[in-house]
């Protein structure tokens, strides 16, 4: 219904001198989508409240409405050209007027889990990159052609979002700081299967894919549709939360998770990391743990001393921060990358050993090269308990039988013999078991070295064949040559 007028929209947005890659694309996209999503929220609000014959009170004042600037109309619906600002005063109005009227109401919100803070945030953390008004004209209308009314609405415009999440994320080599791919997500669910009444946490939470996979799981899954209004509000208010450091990646979870349908995401804008873990109480734990932090980002000593096993490698602190704020009997399943697994500096092994001794690591997911579309690193999947130590760890070597990439990502289908596998820990070629008493004490070594897999002959390459043929001729005329003197 919709796909059109984003493609639209990233015409205008292409055109634009302030506009320059899919991240600004996405960004711009973004505050939009918002502003024109609260004014159909604030609609249908104040339609509920006149069907029980009482008035609603706007949220946005009246002159800032997106009927007031965005999309003014006339009488019979049209729009109304004469009426609406455009050129250097549409730019004036947004910059000068707009945008500081929003990031206003973080300071005039009631508490921190409110709409009107999510849109302070928001609009403290974002600015408008239109430098002409006429393109920024051009794209609020394709946007007013967008709704959020209905539930096929919603649910249509959070495929095309997370569409353009996904070009965003493929735009450029930190791609997988942004973009996780989606089946892996889901794959990741199935094995933890989290429950409402539990809280759900990602500490490096990106573009929320986590959350929005683990509500959508939730919602729609084995046990979503039967849910009660209570339950409902349960998944809505306290079962997702999640801190993210960099402000484009905040805005776009946020919008992220309200097309996903949660009105006031408990998203907070901060670095994880600069929380001292030792500070970590039990209130401030969580009964799941679903990430894909930051690989290779460094971190200033400063935020370093907030962890007892010091490490310039960022996915390091991470798993410490997630096994601290785990509960006890919580699951954490978590992307690292591969060389966590073996690497022989100090941190890692010290890390490993804490791994292994404050929780069961259970499980150990091998991706192929590729999952990760412009992260140029193999990656693993750690699945733990916290609360008793590791005994057996069960591996699965995850092979699609083809080279993965942009035109061939991972699909659901790929992990599905991952799934039914791990769920009894069964082996097989690509699935085998390792006894903790069999792995380095010293070392703590966990690479994959899959046992089970079939010795594959190695193909040579045609010169060579041809090489050797020509050889053995050579060496059988010789031969001949030889017989034939002797006769």
């Amino acid at each position: 219904m919709f796909e059109q007028t984003f493609k639209n929209i990233d015409d205008v947005l292409w055109k634009e001198a302030g506009c320059t890659t899919e991240l600004d694309y996405t960004e711009q996209t973004s505050w939009m989508l918002f502003l024109k999503y609260l004014d159909d929220l604030e609609l249908d609000r104040a339609d509920k409240e006149k069907l029980k014959g009482k008035n609603y009170s706007f949220i946005i004042a009246k002159e800032h409405r997106w009927a007031s600037w965005a999309a003014p109309k006339k009488v019979d619906g049209s729009f109304d050209h004469d009426n609406a600002l455009t050129g250097d005063d549409l730019i004036t109005y947004v910059n000068d007027d707009l945008f500081p009227y929003l990031t206003g109401f973080k300071g005039r919100a009631s508490s921190s889990d409110t709409i009107e803070y999510k849109i302070g945030e928001i609009f403290g953390e974002i600015r408008s990159k239109f430098e002409s008004g006429y393109s920024l004209r051009d794209a609020l209308e394709l946007v007013d052609m967008l709704r959020f009314r209905s539930q096929e609405e919603k649910h249509e415009l959070s495929h095309l979002y997370e569409a353009k999440i996904k070009k965003m994320g493929n735009a450029g080599r930190n791609g997988g700081e942004y973009y996780t791919p989606r089946p892996l997500i889901r794959a990741m669910i199935q094995v933890v299967k989290p429950q409402i009444g539990q809280r759900i946490y990602d500490g490096a939470v990106g573009s929320a894919g986590f959350l929005c996979e683990a509500h959508d799981y939730l919602r729609f899954g084995p046990s979503g549709e039967g849910l009660t209004t209570t339950q409902l509000k349960t998944l809505q208010t306290k079962t997702l939360y999640g801190k993210e450091k960099k402000p484009l990646a905040f805005v776009i979870a946020i919008m992220n998770m309200i097309l996903h349908g949660i009105d006031a995401p408990n998203i907070i804008r901060t670095n994880s990391l600069s929380e001292n873990i030792t500070d970590i109480q039990d209130k401030d734990r969580f009964d799941l743990i679903l990430a894909n932090p930051p690989f290779g980002a460094k971190e200033h000593k400063q935020v370093q001393q907030n962890f007892p096993i010091k490490s310039g490698e960022t996915a390091f602190l991470f798993l410490q921060h997630f096994i601290k704020s785990l509960k006890a009997g919580g699951k954490g399943a978590v992307v690292i990358k591969n060389t966590f697994l073996s690497n022989s500096d100090n941190a890692a092994k010290a890390l490993r050993k804490e791994l292994l001794e404050n929780c069961n690591l259970h499980s150990v997911l091998d991706c192929p090269g590729g999952a990760f579309q412009g992260a140029g690193v193999k990656t693993v999947v750690l699945f733990f308990d916290k609360g008793a130590p590791t005994r057996k760890i069960w591996y699965y070597q995850l092979d699609p039988g083809r080279n993965l990439g942009k035109t061939n990502p991972l699909n659901d289908n790929d992990l599905k013999e991952f799934v039914e596998l791990q769920a009894n820990f069964a082996e097989g070629e690509k699935s085998w078991s390792i006894d903790l008493n069999d792995i380095n004490s010293e070392t703590f070594d966990l690479s994959v070295k899959n046992p089970n897999a079939p010795h594959e002959t190695v193909l040579r390459e045609p010169e060579e064949i041809i090489a050797e043929m020509a050889a053995l001729d050579a060496e059988s005329a010789e031969v001949l040559e030889g017989i034939r003197g002797m006769i």
